[in-house]
Parts: C-alpha cells; structure tokens; sequence
C-alpha cells in the first residue's frame, strides 16, 4: 500500500481549481478569455457584506474557463475557474 502512495504522489496533474476565499457574490473583472494568469492575479471578486475579497490565482497558468457567472452567490471554499498550468 505505501508503495501506491508513494506513486500517486509524483503525478503531476496540469489543471488546478481557484476557489472562492470567502462567502458573498461574485462580481467579474475583465478578463480575455484563453489568457495567461500569474500567480497572485485577481481573477474576480467576492462581495460580501460589508467587504470585497479579491479572488487572486495561487498559481501560474492559462485560464481555462470561470465556472460562475456575476451576481452568483459563492460560498468559502467552491470552485470559481480553472487553469492549466506550465
């Protein structure tokens, strides 16, 4: 079993998932579709009450798509884009 682990482990996965840093409605910035981000990029917004959250990606990458559209409801933790990285 601690062989498979060790295994699983060196898989490099190119896609990686920006999520939403915290509950509110997101609110898009403009953004190309198919562009290169870098990490600590805002890829759109958390308005919540009383506060906005930048979503910044953790990492590098070509955008690949936003999985939300404005004005929809987020919550701590879901998926917002995606990316595949270099």
């Amino acid at each position: 079993m601690e062989a498979l682990l060790d295994h699983g482990e060196g898989l490099l996965v190119p896609e990686r998932m920006i999520v939403a840093p915290s509950v509110g409605v997101f609110r898009s910035v403009d953004l190309p579709a198919d562009v290169d981000v870098v990490p600590g990029q805002t890829i759109g917004i958390v308005d919540g009450p009383g506060t906005s959250t930048e979503i910044a990606s953790p990492f590098g990458g070509r955008l690949v798509g936003v999985l939300v559209h404005p004005g929809e409801r987020l919550r701590e933790g879901q998926p917002v884009a995606w990316l595949r990285v270099h």
